[in-house]
């Protein structure tokens, strides 16, 4: 088990990491998901024992490992850019580990030729890294994680260089090889998409800060607050401030939305509405969607779906919709909400829970 307690890191005037506190377990796969210097591959070099924290400790199996050197630890991390030793043939770098091991010859061959098969690089063992594809790089550093058998394997959004079908495939493959083993497998990605694919926990990052962790489906469904939930939402999500009267959200144009009936008790106020752009729709899903007249700004069509981006009142959002459809900028149309699919959250920007009735 790897704990993080009240982990900080500070480097210089800049808080890179902020009070973190987590526990992974042997065999679970766990997801670190947020944009672009959000805190992810911080947060995983203090995992690794790449750096030491400002405050706060680190802790594998009972043991405080804060400050032990990354080479006692029994762990493997590969980056979006690879890393190999160019003058050693693929076998090679994929074996070193072993090697270093001790493992003896016949186990070496068996497990280096296993981890080729599955990435596909069997027909490159003899060849070197500097001779093949970034792809092909990426998946030999990928290959030497695999036979390392390491305790923790962190993967920095290793995938990001491979081809669309290889990339699907080491999705699904790649977390039932570290679970079999008993590692703990942690997965730092900035693709929501990425992160339902993989499944398993999910910790949402903003900041430095992780604002939520649990199994990805239910922070997904169920973010905390609206700061997770923007970080769970790609295309982005829709938003609009709404004032609350009696059982209804008010939008612009004197229509109404209903307040979900697990939610019919809370204070008239402002309240933030949150919405999935699959959740927006051209054709009414149900009977309880409500129709809104929006303004389409441009339509992208990717093949077998399209993104709408539309202006209503002063929100901006985004409709999801499958196959093609191709309006023309400024057209006005009209959309439906489903209130069963939306999310509420306070002037705090937390969500609004069923407990929190008006007094």
């Amino acid at each position: 088990m790897l704990e993080l307690r009240n982990v900080t890191k500070t480097v210089g005037a800049a808080e890179h990491i902020r009070d973190v506190s987590l526990t992974l377990q042997h065999g679970s796969l766990n997801v670190l998901l947020g944009p672009t210097l959000s805190g992810k591959t911080s947060l995983m070099r203090l995992m690794a024992g790449l750096d030491v924290p400002t405050s706060g400790s680190v802790w594998f199996d009972g043991q405080n490992v804060t400050g032990m050197p990354v080479q006692q630890r029994k762990i493997a991390m590969v980056y979006q850019q690879f890393i190999n030793y160019p003058a050693m043939t693929v076998y090679e770098n994929i074996a070193s580990p072993l090697r270093v091991a001790g493992t003896d010859q016949a186990k070496i061959d068996k497990e280096v030729r296993n981890a080729a098969a599955l990435l596909k690089l069997t027909p490159y063992l003899d060849r070197t890294p500097l001779s093949l594809s970034g792809g092909q790089q990426q998946r030999t550093a990928l290959a030497r994680a695999i036979v390392k058998n390491a305790s923790l394997v962190l993967l920095d959004e290793p995938l990001a260089n491979l081809d669309y079908k290889l990339r699907e495939e080491l999705r699904a493959e790649l977390p039932k090889i570290f679970a079999a083993a008993g590692t703990i497998f942690v997965y730092a990605t900035t693709e929501p998409h990425e992160a339902l694919l993989l499944g398993g926990n999910t910790a949402t990052l903003s900041e430095g800060r992780i604002t939520q962790f649990g199994p990805t489906i239910d922070v997904f469904r169920k973010p905390i607050d609206l700061v997770t939930a923007k970080t769970f939402a790609d295309p982005p999500l829709n938003t609009i401030v709404l004032a609350k009267k009696g059982q209804d959200f008010l939008l612009e144009g004197g229509v109404k939305l209903p307040v979900p009936a697990e939610l019919s008790g809370i204070a008239d106020a402002n309240y933030t509405i949150g919405f999935q752009p699959h959740h927006l729709s051209l054709e009414r899903p149900n009977a309880a969607a409500v129709p809104v007249r929006a303004k389409v700004t441009i339509t992208e069509i990717t093949g077998s779906e399209s993104f709408i981006h539309l202006d209503f009142a002063d929100a901006r959002w985004v409709m999801l919709t499958h196959g093609i459809r191709d309006f023309e900028p400024d057209a006005e149309i009209e959309v439906f909400i489903d209130p069963r699919h939306i999310m509420v959250f306070d002037g705090n920007g937390s969500a609004v829970a069923a407990s929190k009735l008006a007094a």
